[in-house]
Formats: structure tokens, sequence, C-alpha cells
């Protein structure tokens, strides 16, 4: 285990959210340490607040009660303004439904992380990376004219393009057939060994999560002990 400062940090995390019903408590007293350049994959049935869990480490949702570190840096004291600028620095994430800007070119999704940050030769770095991912000859397209898989490879390199320290994917082959759902899940873990990337996974597979290093498991808001983690040990 790395003895490096953790790439994240999650002491005693709660979520509450309010509905018509009344507060409903999403995430309970959560606890979770991820090393530098580990992977750990996030299993749980539908509802167990998996995905709860990565908004909150990402930064994407504001805590109830807890404390959460990323590279050592306490993201739930920052305002929106850092938040996003942190984000943007130092964090990838990969959705299930991939969220691409439907009239930028898969070469635009991809710079954009970069042009946002002001680096210099964006579209260099981002053809490179879509010539990595396997989609050199479909820069031009938009995301309506890419299928499924190559949509979410789209999505993989733009989270990977400025070499991310952490990375979060949530469900990242949920939308997708077996077949591209096998190229994308080897290129997200190749790609991410390259950048030496901490990666937390949320995933309903466990075969998927069974490539992680470790597994953790939620069940009703909680992080819990089961056999499926216990064997990834």
């Amino acid at each position: 285990m790395n003895k490096m400062t953790p790439a994240v940090i999650a002491e005693n995390v709660s979520l509450t959210l309010n509905s018509r019903a009344g507060p409903v408590e999403i995430l309970k007293s959560v606890s979770l340490t991820v090393s530098p350049g580990e992977s750990v994959g996030v299993v749980g049935r539908s509802g167990s607040g998996k995905s709860s869990l990565l908004s909150v480490l990402a930064g994407l949702e504001q805590v109830t009660a807890g404390h959460i570190s990323v590279l050592g840096r306490n993201i739930d004291a920052m305002d929106e303004d850092a938040l996003a600028a942190f984000r943007l620095e130092s964090v990838g994430f990969i959705f299930q439904a991939f969220h691409l800007i439907p009239t930028m070119t898969a070469l635009e999704n991809t710079a954009l992380p970069l042009e946002l940050a002001g680096a210099p030769e964006a579209a260099a770095q981002a053809r490179k990376m879509l010539e990595d991912v396997g989609l050199g000859a479909r820069l031009d397209h938009y995301p309506d004219q890419l299928s499924g898989g190559e949509q979410q490879r789209v999505a993989i390199g733009r989270a990977l393009v400025g070499r991310p320290p952490v990375l979060f994917a949530d469900e990242p082959t949920g939308n997708l057939d077996a077949g591209a759902a096998g190229i994308v899940i080897d290129l997200l873990f190749a790609l991410r060994e390259k950048a030496r990337a901490a990666l937390i996974l949320v995933t309903h597979d466990p075969a998927l999560a069974a490539r992680c290093d470790r597994i953790e498991t939620m069940e009703d808001g909680r992080l819990v002990v089961s056999p499926l983690s216990a064997a990834a040990e």
C-alpha cells in the first residue's frame, strides 16, 4: 500500500436528501480510504447508495455530515467555484449516460476539459487520446453518429485526457452490450494504469468489480463486509 497521502479519504460521511415524504438518509456514516494508483470496485443492489457515494467523493453532491479529502484537499470546505476548478484539474468522471455535448464533435468533446483549463495544444492532446481509444478515424463525428460503445470511449478519453490523478466511473458499461462493454473496460483499465490514477468504480457487475484491486460492498447506505469483498482480499 502506498505510504503517500491517500488519493481519497471519506470520514463518517452522511447524505440526507429531502423528499415529499420527508428527509431520506442516502449515506450513513461511510468511511473509505483509497491510495494513489489503487482501483476500488463498489458494488451493491440498486438504491444502496453506490452512485451517491461516488457523487459526494467527486464533489458533485454536498455531504450532510462528515469530511471528504481528495489529494489532501478538504473538498467539503470548498465553494462551488473552487470545487469546479479542483475537479477540472485533478478529477476525471465517467458517467453511465456518457454526457457528451451533442453539438460538439468527438475531438471537441475530448478537448473541452483541456480548453477550459487553458492547457496548450488541447486539440493535439485530444487527438492523441482518441487515437489511444481507437477512434482516430472518428474525430469529426458527432455523438449521434457514434455507437454507444464509441460514445463511451470518447467519454473515457475526455475523463483521462488531462491525466487526472483520481478517476471516478459510475456504471461505465451499464448502457452497453457485452461486446462493447468488454472493449470499453479493457481500455479504461489500460489507460488508468498508464496514467497511474486512483480509480473508484461503481458497478452492478461482480466480474467487472473483480478486476479492481479491492471490492467494497454497499448496503442500505453503508459500506459492509460481504463474501464478495472478502473474497477479493
